[in-house]
């Protein structure tokens, strides 16, 4: 467990005393299109954003100050520091909403670092939608959000925590139109990759964007719709991990696997599938083939992500 400088990790029980849990879903692009550059040297994109039933776990608990400490599978490459981006979060909202009271954040960080699914993102969301609760804070429309647009591109789709159609460089989000029931696999090489080594790496024209449309038939039909547009990413994560395209071919090669792709700028892939058992099946066949990589099974969430618990009871 790592631990703030100047803070002590509480016990288990103090930690879940009148605590507020939240997750912290995994982000996962469906399809993104890098679709031009700005002035200023940011791409801009058009994105298809879902979120997986796996993630980060945050408990928040009443404290004078902040503090952070985190722990799990990937606890040990992620230093909780003050430039750590989830206390970077709370201090961030204390100082806007004029809070004194602090709060021990304790982060168990399941998701792989640098991997194109959002986990630091997801996890300032959720910080900032868990300490509102704790605070019992009112914030007034649109001051949440132009705080999480702040702290990072994918910090305000993470906020806004339900399928949607992204553009601009993150900042122009609208709900998407219904999806089908589906599972994902998420599979992750154990490397990590930077993404603007990414964006530096891509060449070739930018695409258009996608005129997306309802699909919410079943899962096959969201596959043949997907299969119209792409990852303009994985082509310079390839360049750069050249174990994606493996990866890829493995996910693809699974029975049931309707569709498999990089999300974000990698190098998380995922497969898609239409129901638990061949997904689960699938998670199971490749964890034997690669033991030593991040391989999982979840299903696509729909609906808004609100889920904040206290004492670990709804």
């Amino acid at each position: 467990m790592t631990t703030a400088p100047g803070s002590q990790a509480l016990s288990s029980e103090a930690a879940e005393r009148e605590a507020c849990v939240l997750t912290a879903w995994a982000k996962v692009n469906l399809y993104l299109h890098v679709v031009g550059r700005r002035a200023d040297g940011y791409h801009e994109l058009d994105s298809l954003i879902v979120f997986a039933g796996v993630g980060d776990r945050i408990v928040l608990s009443p404290a004078d100050t902040l503090s952070l400490t985190i722990d799990g599978p990937f606890g040990g490459g992620l230093p909780a520091t003050d430039e750590n981006l989830v206390l970077r979060t709370a201090r961030a909202l204390q100082t806007q909403m004029g809070v004194r009271e602090g709060a021990h954040i304790h982060l168990t960080k399941t998701l792989p670092l640098a991997a194109g699914i959002g986990g630091g993102s997801a996890d300032a969301a959720a910080t900032l939608r868990g300490l509102v609760t704790l605070w019992r804070l009112a914030p007034e429309a649109g001051r949440l959000e132009a705080l999480a647009a702040a702290l990072g591109a994918d910090v305000p789709v993470c906020l806004f925590g339900q399928p949607a159609l992204v553009a601009g460089i993150g900042e122009r989000i609208e709900r998407a139109p219904p999806l089908p029931p589906a599972w994902l696999v998420l599979a992750n090489p154990g490397i990590a990759l930077s993404t603007p080594a990414v964006f530096a790496a891509r060449q070739g024209p930018f695409s258009a964007p996608s005129a997306w449309r309802e699909v919410d038939r079943d899962a096959a039909a969201l596959a043949a719709h997907l299969a119209t547009t792409a990852n303009d990413l994985e082509a310079p994560a390839r360049s750069l991990v050249p174990e994606i395209g493996g990866l890829l071919d493995d996910l693809a090669d699974q029975p049931g696997c309707l569709l498999a792709r990089m999300s974000g700028s990698g190098a998380t892939c995922f497969g898609l599938f239409g129901g638990r058992e061949a997904a689960e099946q699938a998670a199971a066949a490749l964890t034997r083939e690669r033991p030593s990589q991040w391989i999982v099974a979840a299903p696509l969430l729909h609906g808004r992500i609100e889920r904040v618990w206290w004492n670990g009871e709804n």
